[in-house]
């Protein structure tokens, strides 16, 4: 069975775990295909919340290999904690696999990071990261003087790469009037963390075409959102990698024929986190509405989300990008209660229609082009139907799917696995993989 990838659609948060919570089971095998511990995947059980940064939302269903792809960069502190709650929560963590290729996020990453945000802060020209060294780790990626998981396995060999690498990125923290690192204590770390995965670190690439090859349905979860894209997003304020359908193939060891499906997880309104353009923020009671009902706050920063009116212009760009077959829709029960909704279809820039995607410059000075809908006061957290949708729900639904150009085939009116419903999309053929009930 060809794999299906979840991909976010937005700048993040858009509900992906749930949407891959949703699909599990049909699916035997998930694998997280780029990011690190700098995003974070809620899903909701009864009455259990789990809140996960590096392990893949497939390990709530036994069933279910979770994978940690190539294109991750892990931090074993962060995994081994994760790994800990879940085991005292009652889930297997045994069934964990992690690439031998993906790097390692190594404490200097996150020193580094850290004090490269504060210095740009200080100036004014902070990007708003994590902290939590992801970009200085894409970086010696792409230096080829990075440190892979499989490197924690072989201490002799680890020893002298950190000898190679260690001098100059000491040399840039004592610049930064930071703390230096000693190679013992690092190798005796490092090591510890290889000697407690030994038996989860390998070659993932071959495990997931051992999959493939046998017909097993193998889903491929990505972190952040496409606007977020460090090559198709709003640069510089992006991540450092590629949350796109590309980068699913390329983090994960699929080629782009085995591909069957790509589900994108869209969010009802916008939301954003930490700095960058957003041209349809929403800085009044509405967004304070959407921020409090939405419950928007970070998963793994704490930080409060930016909200703002739903944005088609770039939704059809980023559905184009992906070759999105179906979508999901979540949140859309948050926007109950607002008397207007607004949904952005284009942008004017110095007064002259564009298209998406625009320059940041462009971006600073976007003027959105809106389409106006009557709201709804009806709680819709007990819809279980589209049937039983108010009439201006239903036309809302209608109106985004037709500016997306593909399907809507899920609706998620709240955080429960079971706050959910198959809609019939107004004609488009259906895009969901085979299976999904």
């Amino acid at each position: 069975m060809p794999a299906t990838i979840v991909v976010g659609l937005q700048w993040g948060d858009e509900g992906k775990g749930k949407t891959t919570d949703l699909l599990a089971d049909s699916v035997s095998m998930v694998v997280r295909y780029q990011g690190g511990d700098n995003a974070g995947h809620t899903v909701v059980v009864g009455d259990a919340v789990f809140k996960l940064h590096l392990v893949p939302s497939g390990v709530l269903q036994p069933h279910i290999t979770p994978v940690i792809g190539n294109g991750v960069v892990v931090n074993p502190r962060t995994l081994l904690r994760e790994m800990d709650g879940l085991t005292e929560r009652g889930i297997d963590t045994t069934r964990i696999r992690v690439s031998r290729n993906a790097h390692v996020i190594m404490p200097y990453h996150v020193a580094l990071d850290g004090a490269s945000e504060t210095r740009l802060a200080g100036s004014g020209a902070g990007i708003g990261t994590t902290r939590r060294g992801i970009g200085p780790t894409y970086a010696d990626r792409a230096s080829r003087s990075g440190i892979r998981m499989g490197d924690l396995l072989d201490p002799a060999f680890l020893r002298t790469r950190l000898a190679q690498v260690l001098p100059e990125r000491n040399r840039l923290l004592a610049e930064n009037g930071e703390p230096v690192f000693e190679i013992d204590a690092l190798v005796a770390e490092a090591a510890g963390w290889g000697e407690r995965l030994r038996g989860q670190i390998v070659d993932t690439a071959l495990l997931v075409q051992d999959a493939l090859a046998a017909g097993e349905h193998v889903l491929l979860e990505g972190a952040q959102g496409t606007l977020l894209d460090i090559d198709h997003g709003s640069y510089p304020y992006v991540t450092s990698s590629n949350p796109t359908a590309g980068g699913a193939c390329t983090g994960s060891g699929v080629g782009p024929r085995q591909i069957g499906s790509v589900i994108g997880v869209l969010k009802a309104y916008s939301t954003r986190v930490g700095s960058g353009p957003f041209p349809t923020e929403l800085l009044d009671e509405v967004g304070r509405h959407l921020s409090v009902r939405g419950n928007e706050v970070g998963t793994t920063t704490g930080r409060q989300r930016r909200c703002g009116w739903l944005d088609t212009a770039s939704l059809r760009h980023v559905v184009a990008l992906n070759s999105v077959t179906s979508i999901m829709i979540n949140k859309i029960d948050v926007l109950t209660g607002v008397p207007e909704l607004r949904i952005c279809t284009g942008y004017r820039v110095d007064g002259a229609p564009v298209r998406w995607p625009l320059t940041l410059g462009e971006l600073e000075r976007a003027e959105p082009v809106y389409e106006v809908f009557p709201g709804w006061e009806a709680d819709l957290t007990k819809v279980r139907s589209e049937r039983d949708l108010p009439p201006e729900a239903a036309r809302y639904l209608d109106a985004v799917e037709s500016h997306a150009g593909v399907p809507i085939e899920i609706v998620s009116v709240g955080p429960e696995r079971t706050e959910t419903f198959r809609r019939v999309p107004k004609g488009f053929p259906s895009g969901l993989p085979a299976g999904i009930a």
